[in-house]
């Protein structure tokens, strides 16, 4: 096939790669014409068009009737495989899980306000139930987490964010993992903890995507593909935010910032349409319980449209969102501090192994605790929900014009933050201080929660108490063109809380999540200002608390180059490249395959033409050299050989007893021989291998480690090798070949030894093994800045680095990982000093050094011609060849 495509464009062959003369428009309209002409030579039709030709010829009645319903199944079929369809099964299932859950979450919530209103007239029993309710559901979900899939507790967006980086994490997206999530996160938020929803549900939306896919593969195949769906994944991720927020915008921007290193385009208005479609599933749901009257934000606010704000409270937008700048650095780092002080002390990290559960009674039975309304709790409003919370403080009415209770405007829940000694900027400063570290403990315990709405409450309180503070200050608003203005809080509240949220996250979607969430944009510019500022800040202090999490879980992960540091530019991948890398040459023997295999356990293998020359021809993957391995040392082929040696011996028996009447026997059972093997040499090159393992080599001190048998995929031509075998070997003209191929496995395990040594001496044949021919490779010069962007954009875990296709190293995930997390000074790492490229092309033996690889260039073009690169049998070269 390669070499008609050569001829068709008319292929030249050049020094470096050759180019072709011809254009593909002119090439693709002639291989047309042929195929046009070649069109009356049908391939053979399936079994489903030869069943739909039967029926057609049908008489009977009922012939037209079946012939539709087979014409509808395919077409149902057909429909069903679609995207479309998918998307709205996505968006429908995620948006009324949604609602479910948080019924779940509700009753949970009620329960624990009525014991402790149902326990009034006893302090102590109120705080007994106060404290035991959510301690017992926190360890019921992590106990449950633990046991049914330990993969579902924490956040889940580090696995997904790895998972859409390349690296493979199966046990994430499991339907174990989809039951203990969702029935942990049900306990977990439903025990008044400061933990979130929004994270674990894109988990949950990335599990119901992998586990739809499994679904639809059953009717189209494209859903087989692995590379599609981890681009699905990206779609759930917008789901999960929307299902949530009721934000599909907000949702699908949020998915892409923190989720994706770079984001395909074309998965754009799949994005849009899941998310859309889960949002009107779970806000309809809302209507339909009679909790809503249409379709309206989730958070309904009313801010004033006419004049949202003036230019002067500008200094005070901009002061909350670099105050939350700050605010979100600390919480990530507070939030890492404490994972690895509980990891650091050794003593404290194997108690709480052996008591897993103890750890979370611990942590909740002391947030507990603090939040008991008839305690600490009511200085910080400890009876409000997090939703509860977050709607009072995006109240637009003023609690307090001058600070005092005595002027406080209350609603049915705003009285929770009224306390007759303190005044609100205490109590909404005790909130602040007291649930920022209070969720970041939280977020440490091992079920699954999510830190996005707490932030997102904190946030909102502290743009509160600007807001409250700015009412006290400019007590009668702003005056413009005569009219007074008053300040609305709860603008305050609405900015910070994006600018906190985004500073913790690093993205910039949340304004747009709160412009949905409230259904309200027209506090746009100060949103934007506060939430870029945070960012800014943020950024440059602290990583995102998602890529914090993938450091402390040491996920596979590659992190995004810093700002300001310049000299990671000048880093080349020579500087932090393996040399001392693991391969295989053309020319080896099963017993290097061998020792290669329990050598290491790389996933793939360079293949090079010899160990003098290093050139480096293609990889092929380990799974490719273990069943190459079995297969020379299998049972079939241990069979053949002891079937070839009986053969021979009867041979040399029968001319010994009968030397004159053997020569008309012998010819005939040649003759039916040689067809025999003529069949087989022609479609069946290679015998299938076993499934069972060696026991007698296993027992060998030598080949203990030996790796398992992997069968090789059995291609068509094999079937159509024994079928034409079957045809040839007839049972009353072969009677004597019958012996032959009944032959007993009665080797010794000291002969099958022997049997293994001799054949790990033989070389290699690499002809029926799938090899890539163009694994990735750099050059070695090539930046740490254009090697970061290429395994980034193509998801790669190594590269392979050549110099005029010598291989001379590799570089791989972890090595890239370390030189941009800064740590490259180690040793045998040189990092090459600024402008050293210039100093390097400007020295004089820089010309004699070209020349030297131009020379060294056309010696090895001049050796590649002389050789060829093993390749899969196909039938189309077999074809091409016999004509």
């Amino acid at each position: 096939m390669a070499s008609n495509d050569q001829r068709g464009l008319h292929y030249e062959q050049t020094l470096m790669y050759g180019h072709y003369t011809q254009e593909l428009g002119a090439y693709a309209k002639e291989e047309a014409v042929r195929l046009r002409e070649e069109g009356g030579r049908r391939p053979p039709v399936t079994e489903r068009s030869r069943s739909l030709e039967l029926l057609e010829n049908e008489k009977g009645r009922s012939a037209k009737c079946r012939i539709c319903t087979v014409r509808c199944q395919k077409f149902l079929i057909s429909c069903v495989g679609e995207d479309w369809i998918f998307l709205i099964l996505l968006g429908l299932s995620m948006g009324l899980l949604s609602w479910v859950v948080d019924i779940g979450i509700g009753i949970c919530l009620q329960s624990q306000k009525w014991m402790y209103v149902s326990l009034e007239s006893n302090v102590f029993l109120q705080y007994l139930a106060w404290v035991s309710y959510p301690v017992l559901l926190i360890t019921f979900s992590a106990g449950f987490t633990q046991i049914l899939a330990p993969q579902a507790a924490g956040s889940g967006i580090p696995e997904i964010k790895t998972i859409l980086r390349g690296v493979v994490l199966k046990e994430y997206l499991t339907f174990k993992t989809f039951v203990a999530k969702v029935i942990g996160l049900i306990c977990s938020l439903g025990s008044g903890m400061p933990l979130g929803k929004e994270s674990p549900f894109v988990h949950i939306a990335s599990l119901g995507a992998a586990l739809l896919c499994k679904f639809m593969s059953l009717f189209g195949g494209i859903y087989e593909n692995e590379s599609r769906n981890i681009e699905l994944l990206s779609v759930a991720c917008a789901v999960g935010v929307s299902c949530v927020f009721a934000a599909p915008v907000g949702g699908l921007l949020f998915s892409i910032e923190a989720m994706s290193t770079f984001f395909a385009v074309r998965n754009y208005w799949r994005g849009f349409f899941a998310a859309t479609v889960t949002a009107f599933m779970y806000r309809i749901l809302a209507v339909w319980n009679r909790e809503e009257v249409t379709i309206t934000a989730l958070i309904q606010t009313n801010f004033r449209q006419d004049f949202p704000f003036h230019l002067q409270e500008l200094p005070a937008f901009a002061f909350i969102g670099i105050a939350s700048g700050f605010g979100g650095a600390l919480f990530v780092f507070l939030n890492r501090q404490i994972v690895q002080l509980i990891r650091n002390q050794k003593t404290i990290k194997k108690f709480l192994m052996k008591k897993r559960l103890l750890y979370p009674a611990l942590v909740t039975l002391l947030v507990s605790t603090i939040t008991f309304p008839n305690g600490f709790g009511q200085f910080m409003a400890a009876k409000l929900t997090q939703m509860e919370s977050l709607q009072t403080l995006l109240d637009n009415q003023t609690w307090s014009k001058q600070g005092t209770a005595e002027e406080f405007d209350y609603n049915s829940n705003s009285q929770a933050w009224k306390h007759p000694q303190v005044n609100v900027f205490v109590t909404l400063t005790l909130f602040v201080v007291m649930k920022f570290w209070m969720s970041a403990l939280a977020m440490t315990i091992p079920v699954p929660c999510g830190a996005f709405m707490p932030v997102f409450v904190i946030g909102a309180a502290f743009g509160r108490l600007i807001g409250e503070s700015m009412a006290t200050w400019f007590p009668d608003g702003f005056h413009s063109d005569g009219t007074i203005y008053p300040i609305e809080p709860g603008v305050y509240a609405t900015v910070g809380a994006a600018a906190l949220s985004g500073a913790v996250t690093h993205t910039v979607s949340t304004a747009v999540v709160v412009f949905e969430l409230t259904g309200q944009i027209s506090h746009i510019v100060p949103v934007m200002i506060a939430v870029i500022l945070a960012n800014a800040v943020a950024q440059s202090l602290q990583p995102s608390l998602y890529d914090s999490l993938i450091m402390i879980k040491k996920l596979p992960y590659l992190p995004e180059l810093g700002w300001g540091h310049h000299e990671k530019y000048n880093i080349r991948v020579e500087d932090i490249m393996i040399r001392d890398v693991t391969y295989i040459t053309l020319n080896c023997c099963y017993r290097d395959l061998h020792d290669v295999l329990l050598a290491g356990h790389l996933k793939t293998l360079a293949l090079l033409e010899s160990s003098e020359s290093m050139i480096l021809l293609g990889s092929i993957e380990r799974a490719q050299l273990q069943a190459l391995l079995s297969l020379q040392l299998g049972r079939p082929r241990r069979l053949k050989y002891m079937r070839d040696r009986a053969t021979a011996e009867k041979k040399r028996l029968s001319m010994v007893s009968h030397p004159s009447s053997e020569d008309g026997s012998t010819m005939v059972n040649q003759e039916v021989r040689f067809q025999i093997s003529t069949e087989e040499s022609s479609f069946s090159p290679t015998p299938t291998p076993s499934m069972k393992p060696l026991k007698p080599a296993l027992k060998r001190p030598s080949l203990v480690d030996r790796p398992t048998e992997i069968p090789m995929p059995t291609s068509p031509q094999d079937h159509s090798g024994r079928t034409l075998k079957n045809l040839f070997c007839v049972k009353p003209d072969i009677e004597g070949l019958e012996d032959d191929f009944d032959v007993d496995d009665d080797m010794t395990i000291r002969e099958i030894a022997e049997w293994e040594e001799n054949q790990l001496d033989e070389h290699v044949n690499f002809d029926n093994c799938m090899i890539d021919p163009a694994p990735i490779q750099l050059v070695e010069h090539t930046s740490l800045h254009k090697t970061h962007t290429i395994f980034s954009l193509l998801g790669l875990d190594h590269a392979y680095v050549t110099s005029i296709g010598r291989l001379i190293g590799v570089v791989s995930l972890k090595e890239l990982q370390t030189a941009v997390e800064g740590s490259v000074a180690v040793r045998g790492v040189n990092v090459r000093p600024p402008l050293a490229s210039f100093q390097d092309s400007g020295t004089s033996g820089t010309i004699r050094n070209n020349e030297n690889e131009a020379r060294d260039l056309h010696k090895l073009w001049n050796r590649r011609k002389s050789m060829s690169v093993p390749r899969e049998h196909r039938a189309s070269d077999s074809d091409e060849k016999s004509k």
